[in-house]
């Protein structure tokens, strides 16, 4: 019964929660930058370059046999890479902007000036005291 007493109270730990819910994020973030790399930034770039299909782009080491079909095309494909590379780059720009965010967001926040602590009683006090010994002829 000890193992899943452990078990749960490691689960409702904040820090496993958040870790949990950046992953699913992540997921879901790395599936918006493939779509926005294969379906928004890759066609114009192929467009410019001459109508090329990045997608498409390998080097055909083993052709395909139509003849018979034990023989399996081998290739590299090299246009699926420049997409992933492309992705990732990506992701390491918006990433970056995320933490300059914050650090800047942290600088901030160091740099705002404390107020000054409220007197104790102890110090209102001895002020009240020396006011009124200053106030005596």
């Amino acid at each position: 019964m000890g193992l899943v007493t452990e078990f749960k109270e490691f689960i409702a730990r904040g820090n496993v929660i958040d870790l949990a819910v950046g992953v699913i994020i992540g997921a879901s973030f790395g599936k918006i930058v493939t779509s926005l790399v294969e379906q928004v930034v890759m066609p114009p770039i192929g467009l410019a370059l001459g109508r090329v299909d990045f997608s498409n782009l390998e080097w055909v080491l083993v052709p395909e046999n139509p003849a018979t079909a034990e023989i399996e095309k081998v290739a590299i494909q090299y246009g699926a890479f420049i997409n992933t590379v492309i992705q990732f780059l990506i992701v390491a720009v918006v990433i970056f902007l995320m933490v300059k965010l914050v650090n800047k967001m942290r600088r901030e926040q160091a740099a705002a000036p404390e107020a000054p602590a409220a007197p104790t009683p102890t110090e209102a006090l001895l002020a009240e005291i020396r006011d009124e010994l200053k106030a005596r002829p």
